[in-house]
């Protein structure tokens, strides 16, 4: 403990909060000292260097003793005697602790990373506590049990990531209403508070309850720091999660704009984060401006080579077959990381490469006397787009009015300029970007 308390001190007299903050660890050294002890010992060490004054200490004093009491907690759990639902419980009592230190005890703006540790474990032992509860549950077996769900709150599932969501709201406005100077407010907390939200909310597969947050902060945007003044680290969190949050939304334009910046912004040796990234961006990119990701792009990353160069060799083929066996396979995967149905509208993309290979084999038309230039032929059969789609789909019959529904769907979406003329079977295709983006 007097370890600890040296490291206390020394953080109070340099103002260095990330010191500090690691005095909150919980994988700590414990010990059965008691609020008198702590008291003793903050007061002891650092009454030489920085004097604290009595309502300052009074309100370190509960942090710690509940800290204590915390750490002793995920001791016994590792030992296999407590559970992590107690361990959470007792985090909370730092974390209330902790709060009513700003709000009651006057604790300085320079201790903020206490706040991003308190907050960053209480997500962590309250999805710890939710496996460990259903896991429990998934135990007991029979009627009775499932008589017993009926009448028990505590088997919800992530319950208690729900309880801490309702926490670090309270941290979020602690650090959001905070009326001092910029340069000595808790306001410079604010970003990390919110991507740790951000990633509660998705973990609770509440990803829209974020825009809540986000209009929020909005309102308060004149009082606040930019955004340019935060550690990189934070804007690169936020900067995806607002990403991820338009391109849920299928805004894939403003999804692709700030994934971009993500990116930018991300240390080139953040590998997990990268392909965090790249996992959005390659779909928004693939509906945006129709780029596949090469091979060099993805060699870093293998699951995500596994994951995205079987879509990606289908669609530049424009085998349609072969993209849909691709998507089934990769199904699971996609589904989990919701990018399932933006990745389906591969689809067109590959019709489009298809169809693009027919009017290419079509050739040109023949000179007419004084031309030198040679034109494509732009009136192609309806009969040879559904031979091709036919031989697309694995030789699977495809009729006619499906094939000029298809045709139909690509000139509305742009992939292909021009018009179906019905009562002549034929397509009559543009003669200046036929494909639109493809050089034809």
């Amino acid at each position: 403990m007097n370890d600890l308390f040296k490291g206390f001190a020394k953080a109070h007299a340099e103002q260095n909060g990330y010191l500090l903050a690691a005095t909150l660890s919980p994988i700590a050294s414990h010990s059965s000292s008691v609020k008198g002890d702590i008291k003793h010992f903050i007061k002891s060490n650092s009454s030489h260097q920085r004097s604290l004054d009595h309502e300052e200490v009074k309100g370190w004093v509960e942090v710690y003793a509940a800290y204590w009491n915390a750490i002793g907690d995920v001791v016994a759990v590792e030992d296999g005697k407590s559970t992590w639902t107690k361990v959470y419980e007792s985090w909370k009592d730092v974390t209330s602790a902790l709060i009513r230190g700003y709000n009651n005890f006057g604790f300085e703006a320079w201790t903020i990373p206490c706040l991003y540790v308190i907050g960053k474990y209480l997500r962590l032992f309250a999805i710890r506590s939710d496996t460990e509860r259903s896991r429990s549950a998934g135990d007991n077996s029979g009627g009775a049990a499932l008589i017993q769900d009926d009448f028990d709150p505590e088997t919800e599932k992530q319950s208690q990531l729900r309880d801490c969501e309702q926490h670090l709201k309270r941290i979020f406005t602690l650090c959001l209403n905070d009326r001092a100077p910029l340069e000595e407010s808790r306001k410079w907390g604010i970003y990390f508070i919110i991507n740790l939200l951000f990633k509660t909310y998705f973990k609770l597969n509440s990803a829209s309850l974020s825009r809540t947050i986000l209009k929020t902060l909005s309102a308060y945007r004149g009082d606040m720091p930019a955004l340019s003044a935060f550690p990189k680290s934070q804007r690169v969190t936020f900067k995806f999660y607002e990403g991820v949050l338009f391109f849920l939304e299928e805004n894939y334009i403003e999804a692709e704009k700030y994934l971009v910046e993500a990116w930018e912004l991300c240390h080139k040796d953040a590998n997990a984060n990268l392909e965090r990234i790249l996992t959005y961006l390659i779909p928004c990119r693939l509906l945006t401006t129709h780029v596949l990701p090469t091979k060099a792009l993805l060699e870093p990353f293998p699951r995500l080579q596994k994951l995205f160069l079987p879509l990606a060799q289908c669609i530049r083929k424009g085998d349609l077959r072969a993209f849909d066996i691709a998507l089934q396979e990769g199904e699971d995967e996609f589904v989990k990381r919701r990018i399932y149905l933006t990745l389906e509208r591969g689809r067109d993309i590959a019709l489009r490469n298809l169809l693009r290979k027919v009017f290419i084999a079509g050739g040109f038309d023949e000179l007419k006397e004084g031309d030198t230039t040679p034109v494509r032929r732009t009136r192609v059969p309806v009969a040879e787009f559904r031979a091709a789609i036919c031989m697309g789909s694995g030789g699977e019959l495809v009729d006619t009015d499906e094939v000029e529904c298809l045709l139909a769907n690509m000139i509305y979406k742009d992939l292909m300029k021009g018009y179906i003329a019905r009562e002549r079977g034929i397509v009559v295709l543009s003669k200046k970007g036929a494909f639109p983006g493809t050089g034809v």
